[in-house]
């Protein structure tokens, strides 16, 4: 198996500082700096591209996992094509005596996915649920025999123990990110930090000794504060570090709220492959029973197919892009019917016969800034809404949210809205029932100030300081979030 270039996960790139130039006095003439070099587009690595964003996004994301398990590629499994999802194709291709175009025929990816899963089997890899911390987790159990209970969390180790996974979880209160991750970046004599990442939701630190390496990675969330640990002796790290990737891939600190995973859909076959993609099933070692239909006189449980938001007078804000396809929608079992939309078609009020009015949270207008932490309320079919933890990105929001989340409130951690998701993708993928943190594009609360005021419709009154955590600062505006379901 190809050993991994580089430290894991590959560290991201530090900007240079540069110090001012001396002035001297003497006036200087000024010079119009030329204009940067326009790059060269590669037409290898551009077909390449084109060929893979071609692919469905379970197919992409499915190559990419591959890839982690035949030891070619040490990076996060989220569809998007790079230069690492390049360069790890190539060398693929190198490895297995093709030419290296970076781009994958349909024999090529049939090969590749069946090297993976003989890897997986090789390590006998189950993403299997942790009820000691919650958390739901994927452990190679051929090389991690040892099973024992800890403090808040469970302990995997090889049979010499050279090799441990722990998780761990902490209620809320008990301890904080900010804590964690100053503990496991603390300098040590002959420890070295190699990456450390702090989010407002989840920290990741990797760190060395002279015989060892470690993966640290803990997450936040409603329940408080979940992660894992995985320290293994660096002799071993041509094998290791490809399952540190795999479980961090895999790992999932809050599966509590979330649907069950979709059947796996039927193995790539040659024939398959030659007419189209076959669609990845989920990873999960765990085998998943075939769906079946309701009994005879059962209701079937029927999922949101968007969140809205109440307001006065009973309507019902959300995104337009949730009713593209849904003709008949119902508010808590009501006929409902559209009101307006904007003129951007972003948003659209909806109201129901019998529908209660609710207050909605107040609007915040200024734009967030990147990596404010922000928190997004979901609706669920039963129960209260789910609170996920966000981060403001500069296209938008980056949360682990679940489908029915397109019109989801987005609040700061004032309880302010800041927008609502704008669209969920219509053929998600879950891992193990969960949809991984992703990036979402967001209607701001701008526009959402303006069509609310054409329709004559007040925002709620703000209510000042920001919240501690995320269940204070969620509560105030559960109350309005409501689940909006499609008649088939």
């Amino acid at each position: 198996m190809k050993a991994f270039r580089g430290a894991l996960p590959a560290v991201l790139a530090a900007g240079l500082a540069t110090g001012a130039l001396a002035q001297a006095p003497a006036p200087q003439v000024r010079r119009t700096p030329a204009a940067p070099a326009t790059p060269v587009p590669d037409p290898a690595f551009e077909a390449a591209r084109a060929a893979f964003e071609a692919l469905p996004e379970a197919e992409r994301r499915g190559l990419q996992d591959a890839l982690v398990w035949t030891g070619d590629y040490n990076g996060v499994t989220t569809g998007a094509f790079g230069k690492r999802s390049f360069e790890g194709i190539q060398a693929y291709q190198t490895r297995t005596g093709t030419a290296p175009t970076g781009l994958l025929t349909p024999p090529e990816r049939i090969a590749l996915k069946r090297e993976a899963e003989e890897a997986r089997r090789a390590a006998r890899f189950r993403i299997q649920p942790d009820p000691a911390s919650g958390a739901v987790v994927g452990v190679p159990e051929a090389l991690l025999p040892k099973k024992s209970a800890i403090p808040g969390g469970t302990r995997w180790q090889s049979a010499d123990g050279r090799v441990t996974l722990d998780t761990k979880s902490f209620p809320q209160g008990e301890t904080s990110l900010d804590a964690l991750f100053e503990r496991a970046t603390a300098a040590m004599p002959g420890r070295k930090v190699t990456y450390k990442l702090k989010k407002p939701d989840f920290i990741v630190v990797t760190a060395e000794t002279a015989g060892g390496r470690a993966y640290i990675r803990y997450a936040e969330g409603p329940q408080g504060i979940r992660g894992f640990t995985l320290g293994y002796d660096r002799a071993l790290a041509d094998t290791v570090d490809r399952l540190v990737i795999a479980v961090a891939n895999t790992f999932t600190p809050f599966p509590e709220a979330t649907p069950a995973a979709a059947p796996p859909a039927a193995p790539a076959t040659a024939a398959s492959a030659a007419s189209g993609p076959a669609p990845r099933p989920p990873a999960s070692g765990m085998a998943a029973a075939p769906a079946l239909p309701p009994l005879p006189g059962a209701t079937a449980e029927v999922r949101p197919a968007a969140t809205g938001l109440r307001l006065s007078g009973g309507r019902v804000l959300t995104a337009a892009s949730a009713l593209e396809s849904c003709a008949a929608p119902r508010i808590d079992g009501a006929v409902a019917r559209i009101e307006r939309r904007d003129a951007s078609g972003s948003l659209a009020l909806l109201s129901a016969e019998g529908l209660p009015g609710g207050s909605a949270p107040p609007l915040r207008i200024e734009p967030v800034g990147e990596g404010e932490a922000l928190l997004v309320l979901g609706a669920q079919a039963k129960g209260a809404p789910s609170v996920a933890p966000a981060s403001a990105g500069a296209e938008g929001v980056y949360a682990p949210l679940q489908p029915g989340a397109a019109g989801a409130p987005v609040l700061d951690r004032s309880g302010r809205l800041v927008g609502l998701v704008a669209r969920f993708p219509t053929a998600p993928r879950l891992i193990a029932g969960v949809m991984p943190p992703t990036r979402y594009a967001l209607v701001p609360g701008q526009a959402v100030a303006v069509f609310l005021a054409e329709a004559g419709l007040p925002a709620g009154a703000d209510r000042g300081k920001a919240a501690t955590t995320l269940g204070g600062a969620a509560a105030p505006a559960l109350g309005a979030v409501v689940a909006i379901t499609c008649a088939r």
